[in-house]
Formats: C-alpha cells, structure tokens, sequence
C-alpha cells in the first residue's frame, strides 16, 4: 500500500502558498499604485483666478493664480504688463498668512500703492489701486468680477480604502517572512506588524485628528517601507528593527514638515538659521566623521551612526525656496549659491561623490525654477564638468570606478564583484522572485542598502521590482505637474526638487547596481537599509505634499 509523505506534501503546500502570495502582492501594490495616482490626477486643482487686477484705463483683467506672482513686461513674468515704462521684472504681489503684500523687485519707474511710492514689502488689499509705469490698475477679488475660486476636490480613492490596502499587502508580506526559513517563526513577522500599528495611528491622526481629505502619497510610501522592511526582516532581524525605528521617525519629521511649511513667512524667517546649521552639520561632519568605503560621510553617536548630508538636503531645499520676494532678480539667487557653494565644497572634501551629485542636480533645478536663466545653468554644468575633470585626475580611486564601468564581467572577483553578483541573482528571480529570505544576493556586502534593487529582483521578482521603480518616476511626475498648478512659488520649487531629487536618486541606485551607470553608492528612497536616508525620504515627501492644495485645506476651512 502506497504512503504519503505528510512533511513533502505540507512543505509544497506552503510552496505554493507563499508563489500565490508573491504574485497577490505584486498585483496588489500595482492596483494600489495606479489607483492613487488616478486619484491625484482627478484631484487636482482647477487653475481659477483667486484675485485679480483689472486695468482702470483699458478694464483689461489681468487674473492672479498664485501666492508669489511676478509682474512685468517680461513674457516670463507671472502678470504680464504691456508697458515699454515698465520694468521687465517691476514688483512681486503675494499672499501669505497675514494677508496680501506688494514687493518693488528694483524697478526703474518705482511702484505706488494708493499714490505712494514703496520701498520695502508693504500690505495691500481689495480696492487698492496700484501704478507701475504707466499702467494703473486695481486689486479686486476674483468673486468681485464673477469668478469664485472653486473649492478642492476630494479624492477619487477615499483613504480608508488606501489604508486597507496597504495593510492587506503588507500582511501578505509578513506571511512571507514568516516563512522565508522554511517553517513558522513568529520573531521576524514583528516588525512589519508593529509598522502596520504606526501606520493606522498616523493615518487616524492625518484624517480624523488633522482633517485631511488625502492620502496617496503616504500610501504609496507605506508600500515601498513595507517593500523594504520586508526584505530587511528575512535577511537579518537585528537590521530590521533599526530600519522601523527609522520609518517611525521619518513619519514624525513629515508631519512637523508638513506643519512647518504651512506658514511660509515661518520658513523664510527661519531660512538663515537653517543654512547655518546645515553648514555647521557639514562641520561636524568633517571633523568628527571617520572614513568608510572611502568617503568620510558618516558620525558615530554611541551605538547610533548618522549621515548628516541626508539631512541636510531638506534644509538644501528649503534655503533654496525660501527667498521669494524677488523673483525674476539676479540678486534672487546670489545667496543660495554662495551657499550651494559651501555644499559642494564639503562633499568633495568628505569624498562622497555620489551625494554630491545629487545636490547639484537639486541646485540646477532651483536656479532654473528661480531665476529661468538658461546661462545660470549652463555655467553651473561648465563649471561641474571642470570639477569632474579634477576629481578624476587626483581622485585616482573614484577614476577606478569608471574604468570597472561596462566592464564587470571583466573584473568578478574584484571591483565588479557586487554588481555581477548583482546581474546574476536578479536574473535568477524570474518574473515573481524566488521568496524573501531565500535569496543569495543577501549575502554579499551592502545588499540591503546600495544593491537592494537587486534583492528586490531575486526575491521578490521582476514585476515587483519594476512596480517599485515606476512608483518613484511617477511621484516625480507627479511633483512636476503639481507644481504647475501649484498656489505657491515656494511650495512649486520645492515639490520639483524634492521629486527630482528623489528619482535622480533612485536612477543612480537602481543604473549603478545594474552597471548601466557607475555604481555611486546612494540608496534606494524608503527600501535601502539606512535610517538617515528613510527620515531625508520622508522628508522629501513632505515637500510634494506640500504642493498638493488639498493638504492645507482643512485648516482654511476651520479658519
């Protein structure tokens, strides 16, 4: 009589089990994606006049969209005058917590408010009749002449739906790790389960404590820190636990971003100090840091190590778009490159290359939001290949890396060791993966942090590799077409920086780990191992929620 092995049998079962769940979960975060960012796409903002000047010669309307609207004879100016005595750039009119103000940018004629020329940022309001040149126009709200600023429209996906997603996905997720050693171990599903705890009290706190009417972009978040944590959990428990912490407070530092940036006279008073501490971080950084895998990018604060330039590309970004009173002027970006100056600087001197490049793609998409000067950044890009040029020539190591670059298979088992290891395993993976924790590229150095892309291949499969890539790209997008819509200069510029910056650095992880580009070093955002990049992640993040009109609407409301 024939018997039937019951261990074979349960271990196929649980075979099975775990492919079904490896493809439920692919599909899943592809369907959550998609959904939330038609839901963005339906909800953004009509561009509806929310003031407006109306000409008292010619009663011509000239409609104001923005919070920080240039005026001018200049086709690039936000209100474009008509008027040879007008200034190319002549002032700047902007609304902020306390009402509307109007700012002469240095133009020749002078501006006059009520008949009276000003001098410095002076409050307007309904009624007010302005003279630049020869034009005389008056400010009047936009209801005043039949036009009612519409209010922001809800979400298509409501974010209870969101949330349940993502939990959904990430329970899925946790069976996975639960079972990546072969059988049931309860320890390394902890994690991922107390992040699903965090997630439901922050998403309590956004919607029914904050009011807001909005949730995508955390969702999209929550599903790339489960990718990640996931990953960390099946391959070493103790990494894990440090990677939650750091999600942890990279949810607290979006938060008091988000209520940061909400008053944007607060973050143009606290611009200096913020560019004074992010240099004295650089400071620290260069005295106190050690060397490790050649660039002296990291400080050691007991059992904790932090990277202080993560950190300070928020305050990069916010240096960068807080000076607003003087759109479309030279002396608009004098400051910021003096201290862009002071950025790139350290980083040559604490040898990290790789950040570096990503602050000066982050500068080059300021100075052209700022200043619209295609000069500014073809100087910029002169003097940047200048700066490649020397680095290459006494930098004899960073010069290694691009002669290792297209030729890995050449060099296995020394300077391309990592990213054939890395090309092999991804292949291996196939379509679905091969199951978290069972995976080789876990073993190889820096798997979790500069090639997880790659674990993300073996383990998890091509299909979830290319939903995670795609979930970056399009939050680029995303901020790109936010900001076009966008009330605000500030909230604008930093959005496309902050996505910029985001996919830039993606595009290096993902193009270096697979030999496409050289391998840099940076990570993933919100799935490498790394604290300080997860908090910078979260950070960057803040910033395209900013952008977003929804964000802040309930706090009008209430107002």
């Amino acid at each position: 009589m024939p018997t039937i092995n019951l261990a074979a049998l349960s271990s196929g079962a649980v075979s099975i089990l775990l492919y079904v769940l490896r493809i439920a979960v692919a599909v899943l975060c592809i369907l959550t994606a998609v959904r939330c960012f038609t839901s963005m796409r339906l909800g953004k903002r009509r561009k509806t006049p929310i003031m407006v000047l109306e000409d008292m010669t010619t009663h011509q309307l000239f409609p104001v969209f923005y919070w920080e609207n240039s005026i001018g004879r200049s086709r690039s100016c936000d209100i474009v005058l008509r008027d040879q005595t007008v200034s190319r750039a002549h002032a700047v009119l902007m609304r902020r917590e306390s009402g509307w103000f109007l700012v002469d940018t240095n133009s020749k004629s002078g501006t006059y408010v009520g008949g009276k020329r000003i001098k410095e940022r002076t409050p307007v309001f309904p009624g007010d009749v302005f003279a630049m040149g020869s034009t005389v126009v008056m400010f009047k709200r936009a209801d005043d002449v039949g036009v009612a600023p519409p209010a922001p429209r809800r979400p298509a996906a409501s974010p209870f739906s969101l949330m349940t997603a993502v939990l959904m996905t990430q329970i899925m997720l946790m069976l996975q790790v639960g079972f990546s050693a072969g059988k049931l171990q309860l320890k390394p599903m902890i994690p991922l389960a107390v992040l699903m705890l965090c997630e439901l009290i922050f998403y309590f706190y956004s919607i029914k404590i904050m009011g807001h009417i909005s949730f995508e972009l955390e969702t999209l978040a929550f599903l790339l820190c489960g990718v990640g944590l996931a990953l960390q959990s099946a391959a070493d428990l103790k990494s894990s636990i440090t990677q939650l912490a750091a999600i942890v407070l990279g949810l607290v530092f979006f938060r008091f971003l988000i209520w940061f940036l909400g008053d944007m006279d607060r973050v143009t008073r606290w611009r200096l100090q913020i560019a004074a501490l992010a240099i004295l971080l650089f400071a620290a950084n260069l005295l106190l840091a050690k060397s490790r895998n050649g660039a002296r990018n990291w400080i050691s604060i007991g059992p904790v190590t932090v990277q202080p330039s993560e950190f300070i590309k928020v305050a990069f970004i916010i240096v960068g778009t807080s000076t607003l009173d003087r759109l479309q002027t030279t002396k608009n970006l004098t400051g910021f490159i003096a201290f862009s100056g002071v950025c790139m600087g350290s980083l040559f001197l604490m040898r990290d290359f790789g950040t570096a490049c990503i602050f000066f793609v982050g500068f080059l998409i300021i100075a052209f939001m700022r200043s619209g000067s295609l000069r500014t950044i073809a100087l910029a890009c002169s003097v940047a290949a200048f700066g490649v040029f020397l680095i290459l020539k006494f930098k004899p190591y960073v010069a290694q890396r691009f002669e290792v670059w297209r030729h890995v298979w050449e060099h296995t088992g020394d300077a391309g060791f990592q990213q054939t290891r890395v090309l092999s395993y991804s292949a291996s993976g196939g379509l679905f993966g091969v199951g978290l924790g069972r995976g080789c590229l876990k073993d190889v150095f820096a798997s979790t942090s500069d090639l997880v892309f790659g674990m993300v291949c073996e383990e998890m499969g091509l299909v979830m590799a290319l939903t995670v890539t795609f979930v970056l790209v399009f939050l680029a997008l995303y901020a790109r077409g936010e900001a076009t819509r966008s009330r605000s200069a500030l909230y604008s510029i930093a959005a496309c920086t902050a996505g910029g910056l985001l996919l830039f650095q993606a595009c290096l992880n993902v193009f270096g780990a697979t030999d496409v580009l050289p391998l840099t070093g940076v990570t993933l955002p919100f799935i490498s191992l790394g604290g300080s990049s997860m908090v910078a992640s979260w950070g960057m993040l803040a910033f395209i929620k900013a952008c977003d009109e929804r964000t802040y609407a309930a706090r009008r409301r209430r107002r």
